[in-house]
């Protein structure tokens, strides 16, 4: 047998990998199945939520806002364009951080008066999040992570004070805690695109700033 079929036989014996790509179409998928299923099951707002439709509820509440969505997908992109790599495992894992600690105290403290600021806050990370794609997404230090919890913490904050009546807490925070995990691998996704594309990262800074200008005017 010659050199040439050996490595054609190796070639197709290799098992094939799904690709990034596929599977974050998976997980987003599965996302808008069990968003489509929560709206379903919605019912009476008085009613008492099981479990799995107060999860369901956490998960449908980012993907159905825009500054969240914008800003969960931001920093999802400056993770995976970001020269450090600690610095990009730790800023959605912070992000994540301060949207636990949000939601507790939304839910537990300012359930029933709520946070004026906190839609202002959020507005203003769209914003900012999407300076920090073009302008730092090499050079960015520790002082990200810890930014993206800030922000993640008013994020958070929203969708705590926002809990469903009848809705178990623990349920509802693990429910956008998951979408708002979702939403930071698809931006790592877009992100591998943009590390080769100044220019594509440029038009993407502008777009989520602009977003979030027209969010902050609409405030």
């Amino acid at each position: 047998m010659t050199t040439s079929s050996t490595t054609s036989l190796t070639e197709i014996s290799r098992p094939v990998r799904p690709s990034a790509g596929l599977f974050i179409l998976s997980i987003t998928a599965f996302t808008v199945l069990l968003a489509d299923s929560a709206g379903a099951h919605t019912g009476d707002s008085q009613q008492r939520l099981d479990g799995v439709e107060s999860l369901l509820h956490g998960i449908i509440h980012p993907v159905s806002g825009v500054d969240h969505l914008l800003a969960m997908v931001a920093v999802g992109v400056l993770a995976a364009t970001s020269k450090n790599r600690q610095v990009a495992w730790l800023t959605p894992v912070g992000f994540v951080a301060g949207m636990a600690i949000g939601g507790v105290l939304g839910i537990s403290v300012w359930s029933s008066v709520g946070v004026p600021a906190a839609e202002l806050a959020i507005a203003f990370s769209v914003i900012l999040l999407g300076i920090f794609i073009a302008t730092l997404t090499k050079t960015a230090g520790w002082w990200l992570p810890i930014t993206a919890a800030v922000f993640g913490a008013f994020h958070g904050l929203a969708h705590g004070v926002e809990l469903p009546s009848g809705a178990i807490p623990v349920s509802y925070i693990a429910g956008f805690l998951i979408a708002t995990a979702v939403l930071h691998m698809i931006g790592a996704g877009i992100g591998v695109g943009l590390r080769t594309s100044p220019r594509a990262r440029q038009a993407a800074s502008v777009v989520v700033s602009s977003a979030g200008v027209v969010l902050l005017l609409s405030l």
